[in-house]
């Protein structure tokens, strides 16, 4: 991984140009001291004004690897970013811009990361990674934000447990876009993604590695702890063996779940106490592979961490009685299931990028925040139990709680469960996206449409939802309106029909926790 930031050319400098491959006429300046940035395939060379890169692949580039980069920069590129909504894609991933050529190199220009995905601090006890880039990896780690751990994050970097969720949606559909477009990764991993969670953001890097089926194969196997079980298993075979398997679509929808689980919960979802042999490159290569287990099956629990086998800077996460990957909630234990158990053996049974976007936005609708000004992870999510409590720090929750279940006209009145809920806190927002079935909670939102409608508060010992742009709100169990910048009483049981118009929702409240 190559330190964009940190990294001071020498004061005898060169500046020399290399023209685009792809626009004639067209040339790139950069600096060259003779001591480039070595990635793993590129030597990296700054632009004088540090605003991109010059990469030049250190190996020669066949006709079928120039193709494939030429793709990238031009007919991948316009589709992903010159149309309605490429702006958002900007931000998420870092996309090659150009392809260059100069004494028989091949190189790509490269946009410079954003100066939020560099540690402004890094380690809590000394500066030893400050300017260095915000890999995923440093976050999900539990040892790097054990308090007792010499080498911990510092607080001001880790934002909270509700950041990681968001950090995840963003993620998922930046690979929901990839698959959209026929590509695959090949090599997703919190190498090759970075974030940031003081301002929830994600950016998904080495795009030029990308698989295109059938007609662009992968350069890698992927990343250690994130290649698929079945590429694993298979990748003694020879390389144009038809039963190897090879990175594509579905294997990335196995390194994706990895990773969402590795950001929530700070443990890998397969890394477990079980041994396969007692060769450790051997036991590695099984326990990944063909003998992979998710750690916490629910019928085989030879898997599970041991305890006194762990290391103590990853407690209390690499316990999975105390941690369990239930409080993640039940919209993505589901998942969690379906890419772990059922799909884990069985690629085509994984979920795919966009369940995994709208089960993460589903429980972000399900989080509470916790009353413990001192706990760390800040937020989690409503357990539906009698007695609601933070895992993270057993903060009982105090007061009353209502749950809003979500319900759509199925038919000219019958109204069937969304099964989606919204749990209420003070000040909790309410969107259009929860008003209405038709408003899709995703990347293609207006400006207009992510403006609250609404806004819940608890007032006088009442819990009110208070109408701030709903023109048709009303309350079903007392039969009136409820006009603009007017309030309504939440109470168990009673019904609110959000808007009349199609595909407006009714929602139904439950106090909870009483």
């Amino acid at each position: 991984m190559i330190n964009f930031n940190n990294y001071s050319p020498k004061p005898a400098t060169n500046i020399k140009s290399v023209p685009s491959t792809i626009h004639p006429g067209k040339t790139y300046q950069y600096v060259d001291n003779g001591e480039p940035m070595r990635g793993g395939m590129k030597d990296v060379y700054f632009s004088p004004d540090k605003s991109y890169v010059v990469a030049f692949y250190r190996d020669k580039q066949d006709y079928n690897s120039r193709e494939r980069l030429k793709k990238i920069v031009t007919q991948y590129y316009e589709s992903f970013f010159n149309r309605e909504g490429g702006d958002y894609y900007k931000e998420l991933y870092c996309w090659p811009t150009d392809m260059v050529e100069a004494n028989n190199q091949v190189g790509l220009i490269v946009p410079a990361y954003n100066k939020n995905f560099f540690f402004k601090k890094g380690y809590a006890t000394s500066e030893g990674i400050k300017g260095k880039e915000k890999q995923g990896l440093w976050f999900a780690s539990a040892k790097f934000r054990n308090k007792q751990f010499a080498l911990r994050l510092d607080e001001s970097e880790l934002g909270n447990w509700l950041s990681y969720f968001q950090i995840c949606v963003k993620i998922a559909r930046g690979v929901k876009r990839l698959h959209a477009a026929g590509l695959a990764h090949s090599d997703l991993s919190y190498k090759n993604v970075l974030i940031d969670p003081v301002s929830r953001s994600a950016t998904i890097i080495d795009i030029d590695g990308l698989v295109v089926p059938g007609l662009y194969p992968p350069d890698v196997i992927g990343t250690a702890d994130f290649i698929a079980p079945e590429v694993l298993a298979t990748k003694h075979l020879e390389l144009r063996d038809p039963a190897r398997k090879h990175a594509n679509r579905t294997t990335d929808l196995h390194a994706l779940p990895v990773m969402i689980y590795m950001y929530l919960l700070y443990r890998h979802p397969l890394k477990g106490g079980k041994v396969n042999s007692m060769d450790t490159e051997q036991d590695d290569l099984l326990s990944m592979g063909e003998k992979a287990l998710f750690i916490e099956h629910p019928t085989d629990t030879s898997n599970r961490p041991k305890l006194d086998q762990v290391s103590k800077w990853t407690l209390p996460w690499a316990d999975v009685t105390k941690l369990p990957y239930t409080i993640t909630g039940p919209y993505l234990k589901t998942l969690f299931d379906q890419a772990f158990i059922t799909g884990l053996h069985n690629p085509s049974q994984r979920p795919n990028a966009d369940q995994w976007e709208q089960a993460l936005l589903k429980t972000t609708d399900l989080m509470q925040p916790c009353s413990n000004a001192s706990c760390d992870q800040k937020w989690f999510v409503f357990d539906n139990t009698t007695s609601p409590k933070c895992p993270f720090c057993g903060t009982p929750v105090k007061g009353t709680l209502p749950v809003l279940d979500l319900y759509y006209q199925f038919k000219p009145s019958v109204w069937k469960p969304e099964n989606h809920r919204l749990m209420v806190y003070h000040n909790q927002y309410l969107f259009q996206w929860h008003v209405n079935r038709h408003v899709v909670r995703n990347e293609k939102l207006t400006d207009e449409q992510k403006v609250p409608v609404g806004y819940f508060t608890y007032h006088y010992n009442k819990w009110v939802l208070v109408n701030q742009k709903l023109d048709s709100l009303k309350d079903l169990t007392e039969n009136k309106e409820v006009p603009l910048n007017t309030m309504v009483e939440l109470t168990d049981g009673k019904k609110l029909l959000l808007s009349k118009e199609e595909g407006g929702r009714v929602v139904v409240v439950t106090i909870a926790n009483k």
